[in-house]
C-alpha cells in the first residue's frame, strides 16, 4: 500500500477547486482521504494555494509521495518540494 499526496476535486461544474490530501494510491480520485493538508483554487485570479506545512513535512517523513501535479503547484508557489 503506497500513500500519495494528491489532489481531490471538489466544487461545481466548470468551477473546480481541489483539496490537497493524503490518500492510498489505489483509491479513486474523489475517494476517502486519510488526511486533508490544504487546498488549491485554480479558477481564482491568483491561484490560491494553502497548505499546512507541518502536516505536509510529517507525511513526507512517513514516506508519502507527492504527485507530480502537487509538486508542480507547490514549487510554483514558493514551497520547495524535492523530487
Amino acid at each position: 500500500m503506497s500513500v500519495r499526496i494528491r489532489l481531490k476535486r471538489m466544487g461545481a461544474k466548470k468551477r473546480p477547486y481541489y483539496r490537497i490530501v493524503v490518500m492510498d494510491s489505489a483509491s479513486p480520485r474523489d475517494g476517502r482521504a486519510i488526511e486533508e493538508l490544504g487546498y488549491y483554487h485554480p479558477v481564482e485570479k491568483q491561484n490560491q494555494v494553502k497548505i499546512n506545512e507541518n502536516k505536509f513535512r510529517d507525511w513526507i517523513g512517513k514516506g508519502a509521495i507527492p504527485s507530480d501535479t502537487v509538486k508542480k503547484i507547490l514549487n510554483k508557489n514558493n514551497f520547495k518540494v524535492e523530487s
